[in-house]
């Protein structure tokens, strides 16, 4: 019997898009060996309340080392790895790796694999004002893949950023909200972008590749397949 490698999830971020998380790599966990196989994971879920209070008050610092503190219980019961639920956490996912000793299976490097294997040099990013705003995303794209990175202007990041937090992690995806964000991203096609990131793990809840004329990079998929591919090798 296939033995996997234990997975460190923090989720909470929201709780809902945490749920996919869970599922969906044990769809593909099923997907790939078959019978009753199902992913090892030990889920780690925040209470998003006291997350969300140190974003809003830009601490990230405390962000740091509540996730170093999460990321360290997760190794020592076990993990292998550690996932991390959410885009936006990745502003700090640097911070994080220099103080643990096992991987951290980041987001945006396989992102930017995903994106250079179609050979797109600009895409456009969709998030939480601190995924768009942040360096996090554009300047690792820019500098360590050569991949251009277009975001959307100052009032269409606020209406996103407040569709995240007000509708998405609430389980609201209003059909109203959906076309306003299909016209920010046709702004963006217009502007030469050739791809879209979904740069927040609820977007795929809102918008499908058949939506829009060019390719769509779902980070939760990206990320849970390369979770995955960890987990069985």
């Amino acid at each position: 019997m296939l033995i996997l490698k234990l997975i460190g999830l923090i989720g909470g971020m929201s709780w809902e898009n945490t749920i996919d998380y869970y599922r969906i790599i044990n769809e593909m966990v099923k997907k790939e060996l078959g019978e009753w196989y199902s992913a090892e994971i030990l889920l780690y879920s925040v209470n998003f309340e006291e997350v969300l209070q140190l974003q809003n008050q830009n601490n990230w610092n405390e962000l740091v080392k509540l996730m170093i503190i999460i990321c360290k219980k997760l190794e020592l019961a076990g993990s292998k790895a550690i996932v991390i639920c959410s885009n936006t956490m990745h502003k700090i996912a640097t911070e994080i790796e220099t103080e643990i000793s096992i991987p951290l299976i980041n987001v945006v490097d396989e992102t930017a694999k995903a994106i250079k294997s179609m050979d797109i040099k600009t895409v456009g990013l969709l998030g939480t004002k601190f995924t768009m705003e942040g360096n996090f995303y554009t300047e690792k794209l820019n500098e360590k893949y050569e991949i251009n990175t277009l975001i959307p202007g100052k009032s269409e990041r606020e209406y996103i950023h407040q569709a995240i937090y007000q509708e998405f992690a609430k389980g609201k995806f209003l059909e109203s909200t959906k076309e306003k964000f299909l016209r920010i991203i046709e702004k963006l096609i217009k502007k030469g972008v050739e791809g879209i990131i979904l740069g927040c793990t609820e977007l795929p809840m809102l918008i499908n590749s058949q939506d829009v004329s060019v390719p769509l990079y779902d980070t939760l998929k990206i990320h849970l397949r390369a979770a995955v591919d960890f987990s069985l090798t």
